[in-house]
């Protein structure tokens, strides 16, 4: 640990890549707390896997046709923004089950990107780096693109706090209340895309599935509003975030599953902190009896 912190002060990769975890931190507390609220977790595993097919589709017709105007960013926002109106469109007005859509946009998603990437002449991109990511390669456009993203969600955040949250908690009372329902539910889905397509390209689809639930589930049991639990998940998503770099330092363990690791080891003791109580209590009244 002491390794780290000493190599902190000289390594500006290091530097970079820890900036770049707290700036995600900042957008994956927000933006998980509202999926979690809202049930629809799985979401962020379906739309990243969608921006591989986007990605893939983008660097295929930019090296095959010379498109050099077809940024891979590009590909991604458009295949994430799209699975977002399908989940959001099919869930609202066919009424069926949003991991069913979910899931099938997932496969899907994955398959054309596996497609397109294999399909690239010469070196084919490996889509491990899109599953895995390398924070440690996080470039400094990186860190403007994050910080612009975490603009945009707070901006968001604040103006419509009250209405997403009543979408998220009680739709139907939102209707009662007159709140559009449809246009807040697909702005969530639609802010959430974003949020999987820059988090995407800078950590990976596995940390980002990690950073939007675990920090957030965590936090519900601590908090009792929705804007408590933001806060608690983005401070404990930069404290996974910062000590997964530190941990991983020394031993030379990829950054991503060593956070992942700590964050999921915390979740746990967490939950089963808040079941000893329970099995106390039921204990003691069972002796009674």
């Amino acid at each position: 640990m002491l390794e780290f912190f000493e190599a902190l002060q000289k390594s500006s990769l290091l530097q970079v890549a820890l900036l770049a975890g707290l700036l995600a931190s900042v957008a994956c507390g927000v933006i998980g707390s509202y999926i979690v609220v809202r049930r629809i977790t799985y979401i962020a595993g379906g739309i990243a896997h969608c921006v591989l097919g986007g990605l893939g589709a983008a660097c295929y017709f930019r090296a095959v046709y010379d498109w050099e105007f077809l940024h891979p960013l590009y590909g991604a926002v458009t295949a994430a923004l799209l699975a977002a109106v399908i989940i959001g469109v099919v869930s609202l007005r066919a009424r069926q089950r949003e991991d069913t859509v979910i899931g099938a946009l997932w496969a899907i998603g994955m398959a054309i990107g596996v497609i397109f990437i294999m399909r690239i002449p010469g070196y084919p991109i490996d889509p491990m780096s899109y599953l895995f990511g390398d924070i440690l390669m996080v470039t400094s456009s990186d860190l403007w693109l994050l910080g612009g993203l975490d603009v945009l969600v707070i901006a968001v955040g604040l103006l419509c706090y009250n209405q997403l949250q009543a979408v998220c908690f009680d739709e139907e009372f939102a209707r009662l209340r007159g709140i559009n329902v449809e246009f807040y539910y697909l702005l969530l889905l639609c802010l959430t895309a974003l949020t999987v397509v820059v988090l995407v390209s800078v950590v990976g689809i596995v940390m980002v599935i990690a950073l939007l639930t675990l920090p957030v589930a965590i936090a519900g049991h601590f908090c009792k509003t929705l804007w408590q639990m933001m806060l608690l998940a983005a401070v404990l998503s930069m404290a996974f975030t910062s000590s997964g770099l530190a941990l991983c330092y020394s031993p030379e363990l990829p950054p991503g599953a060593t956070t992942i690791l700590l964050a999921g080891a915390v979740y746990l003791l967490v939950v089963l902190g808040s079941r000893v109580p329970h099995i106390l209590r039921s204990t003691r009244y069972g002796r009674v009896g």
